[in-house]
């Protein structure tokens, strides 16, 4: 990885980003995996068959106590809707419709932020691709917990805390860390998502919008397929900053824990990132990976030498350039 100075709690590394020379490597060893990069004809098939799934779940709760609501929420919609954020995460690499439909790939993601219930899409891609562009960049890359998020919740107790409130923290973190100017396309997606709730609403009620609004929040925070926010970038090993899983979570989130495979290659969609691994596995087999999404949990909360401060972060030229 190179030199390390310590500075603050984060490590900090004078390096660029892995992922740029992997990705030279392979592509020069292996060349067909080109081949690999592309849409996923049946991502827009999916998406379509899980919004319309939370749809009829709302016409279901709308008369259940709610102590079933939140249940089901956490059970069940929760889990579609978490689903549904990395399918949009996929949407936002344009892997719906192609490169050459990017616009398709915008408004099929506002189309599949409804059952999250509050908007989301947009300002995802916004900030998204930053993160792959700067990963590790101080001020760019708004994924990495700001200094008081480090600083505070720094024990078991406080840990847990944050992890329960992380969809807040990552919601709003990149609005003090790096704000940006409001497109049209963020606001395309507010007036479509909010009509979309009125309309539930006017149709059944509260307790619709609920099941949908807590299923994302509560399914964002201490949730088994949370364990992904962690899994992905915490330095569980110093000096390895991404991290893949290839556990059984991975069926019903899009490959997300091929977590390595997609930074060396973020337009080659999650059906086909096995592939990758499959076809240049030396460069992947000896990498540190995690087992299990709830041993992340558990171990980031009850580890003393892991939180939030657990993040390589590096200058990135264009920070420079803004200060």
């Amino acid at each position: 990885m190179g030199s390390r100075v310590s500075r603050g709690d984060f490590e900090w590394v004078y390096t660029e980003q892995p992922h740029t020379q992997r990705r030279r490597e392979i592509l020069a060893k292996y060349p067909t995996i080109k081949s690999l990069m592309g849409p996923d004809p049946h991502l827009k098939w999916i998406v379509s068959g899980m919004v319309l799934t939370q749809l009829l779940a709302c016409y279901l709760v709308k008369d259940l106590s709610w102590k079933w609501i939140f249940f089901w929420a956490y059970a069940f919609g929760g889990c579609i809707n978490h689903s549904l954020t990395l399918a949009i995460h996929d949407i936002s690499h344009n892997v719906a419709f192609g490169n050459k439909l990017a616009k398709w790939n915008r408004w099929f993601a506002v189309f599949a932020n409804l059952p999250i219930g509050l908007p989301y899409s947009a300002s995802f891609k916004k900030y998204h691709i930053d993160h792959h562009r700067y990963l590790g960049g101080d001020v760019l890359d708004v994924d990495i917990p700001t200094d008081f998020e480090g600083w505070f919740f720094c024990t078991p107790f406080r840990k847990l805390i944050w992890l329960i409130l992380q969809p807040f923290f990552y919601g709003l973190r990149p609005l003090y860390v790096n704000p940006k100017t409001i497109t049209q396309m963020e606001i395309f997606n507010a007036l479509v998502q909010f009509s979309i709730d009125f309309i539930i609403f006017y149709l059944w009620g509260l307790k619709p919008v609920i099941y949908l609004i807590a299923g994302s929040l509560l399914c964002m925070g201490l949730h088994p397929i949370a364990g992904h926010f962690i899994a992905e970038h915490y330095m569980f090993l110093k000096g390895y900053e991404t991290y893949s899983y290839y556990g059984p979570l991975n069926w019903i989130t899009f490959n997300a824990g091929y977590h390595m495979e997609h930074h060396d290659f973020p337009s080659i969609p999650g059906c086909k990132l096995p592939m990758v691994k499959k076809i240049a596995a030396e460069y992947y087999d000896n990498l540190p990976q995690h087992q299990s999404w709830v041993r992340v949990l558990w171990d980031f909360v009850f580890d003393d030498t892991i939180g939030p401060y657990s993040r390589i972060k590096r200058i990135c030229k264009l920070a420079t350039e803004k200060r």
